[in-house]
Parts: C-alpha cells; sequence; structure tokens
C-alpha cells in the first residue's frame, strides 16, 4: 500500500485483498452516495454529516499502512486529517483478471424493478447504490428493488445499466422476455401529438424529461443533450437480438426526435 497527499485530493494504492477488508468496505457502504466509480479505482467525496466517519477511518487506515511498514501511525494521520475537505481516490496498484457477476433485473411491472445477485457483491452493490439511492425502495446485500414510477427515475436506471466494468468486475445484466414489455408499457402507444393542448406546461415537463434537461434549459443544453442522447438511444447502436429491446431503442429515439423538435418550437 502506498498513501500519497496530493493538491486536491489523498491517493490511495492497493491491493484488491486491502479494498475487501472490512474497514474499508465500511467506510465506502457509508458514502454510497457521494462515490465515482472509475476503471481501477473509486473516487469518494467528502460528506459533512460523516466527518466522524471519515477520522475514523483516517485512523485505521494509517495505523494498516504503519503496520505494514512498521513505523509510527501519528504522523501519516496527522498528515490526512488536514485534508478534510478533499476527496479520497482508492485506486488497484494492478489490475485483476476481470469476473465475472451476474446481475438479475426483473420489473414487477412498469413502476417496479428488482435487482439481485446470485451472490453477495458489495462492489457492485455499492456502484448500484450510489447511482440509484434517491429511488431505492428498500434493498439487502444481493439486491435492491427500485421505484421507477417516473421518467427521469427510468433514465436514471438506464444510465446506471449503461455501465458494465467495476474495479475488476465485469457486469453481465439478465432479464426476461417480458421486462422491456412492462417496464415501457407506458410508453406502447404514447405520442406527444396526442397530448391535449390543455395541457402544455405537462407537456412541456414531458419534452424536458425525455431529454434528461431542466425544465427552461437554455437551446445549446437542449442540442448537447440530443446529441449525446440519440447517438446513445440509435437503434443501430443496440447489438441485441431482444425484440423488445430494439424495439424500445427505436421508441426512446423517436421520442428524442420529437422532443427536441418540439421544444425548439415551443422555444
Amino acid at each position: 500500500m502506498d498513501i500519497a497527499l496530493r493538491n486536491n485530493l489523498i491517493l490511495i494504492t492497493t491491493g484488491f485483498e486491502t479494498l475487501n477488508t472490512g474497514w474499508m468496505k465500511e467506510f465506502l457502504n457509508h458514502h454510497s452516495r457521494g462515490m465515482l466509480f472509475l476503471p481501477k479505482a473509486v473516487l469518494v467525496f467528502r460528506n459533512e454529516t460523516l466527518t466522524d466517519i471519515r477520522e475514523e477511518f483516517l485512523s485505521k487506515l494509517s495505523r494498516y499502512h504503519a503496520s505494514k511498514h512498521e513505523f509510527p501511525h501519528q504522523f501519516f494521520l496527522r498528515s490526512m486529517l488536514k485534508y478534510g475537505t478533499q476527496p479520497i481516490k482508492i485506486e488497484l496498484d494492478k489490475l485483476e483478471e476481470p469476473q465475472n457477476v451476474k446481475v438479475n433485473l426483473y420489473a414487477y411491472d412498469r413502476n417496479t424493478v428488482l435487482i439481485s445477485l446470485d451472490y453477495p457483491n458489495a462492489w457492485v452493490i455499492s456502484y448500484l447504490r450510489s447511482q440509484l439511492e434517491v429511488y431505492i425502495e428498500k434493498g439487502t446485500d444481493v439486491s435492491l428493488v427500485i421505484d421507477v414510477s417516473d421518467y427521469k427515475a427510468k433514465a436514471r436506471l438506464e444510465r446506471a445499466l449503461n455501465k458494465r466494468h467495476i474495479l475488476h468486475y465485469q457486469i453481465q445484466y439478465s432479464y426476461d422476455n417480458h421486462f422491456m414489455s412492462k417496464l415501457y408499457s407506458d410508453f406502447a402507444n404514447f405520442s406527444f401529438g396526442d397530448l391535449c393542448d390543455d395541457n402544455k406546461e405537462d407537456e412541456r415537463t414531458m419534452f424536458y424529461t425525455v431529454l434528461e434537461c431542466p425544465v427552461g434549459a437554455s437551446q445549446d443544453a437542449l442540442k448537447k443533450s440530443y446529441k449525446k442522447l440519440t447517438k446513445v438511444y440509435h437503434p443501430d447502436k443496440i447489438f441485441n437480438d431482444s425484440p423488445d429491446m430494439v424495439k424500445h431503442y427505436t421508441r426512446k429515439f423517436q421520442l428524442l426526435q420529437e422532443a427536441y423538435t418540439a421544444l425548439r418550437v415551443l422555444s
């Protein structure tokens, strides 16, 4: 293990064995909403409500580091505590052989999704929690129940599932033939042209939601988001034999086009 104090962060370089120690996982579990997962690292941002937990973690970290190098830990602890506002980056010292993790997706209906693992994996669950925390209804160490009753939640879930590599884990998502049709059943017969003229404000809100932009976003922001999303959801981009998945991408692509066209006119 190496610890480097940089101007903008505390950098911890270590092996996966240390990353899986109880005190390390406990610290990361507390910060699930403030983590960014990188290809072979985790970036933990400061949370003012978790100051005591951060300091306790740094104390355990300095003791662990000192025990490996056989010197007093107080110096490192004092130095790290001075970086109280800086993020902590925990990086693997080498890339491990990729390990496949199966994640099962099940839609109870269009409003609720169950995400489950065959075996506990704290890192994959932590990643999913970091992306979906505000929509989690309940969860265990192998499952999460997600409320996707609004379009923002569905969009957030899609973005979370687009990432397939967490540290040295490679996620394989599995779902049955009814997953897409259940989850997106509210899109089945939907068209912006069918909206009533009496609901113009709801209509505009729907347009912004589809484009994943806040209401009142600038034309530049709308254009940037539109270009990004159409690249993701273009039917030619999907390599999947599932008719439901192809249908979903095609419909989402059409909705993006309709929303962007409508907002350009309305603006």
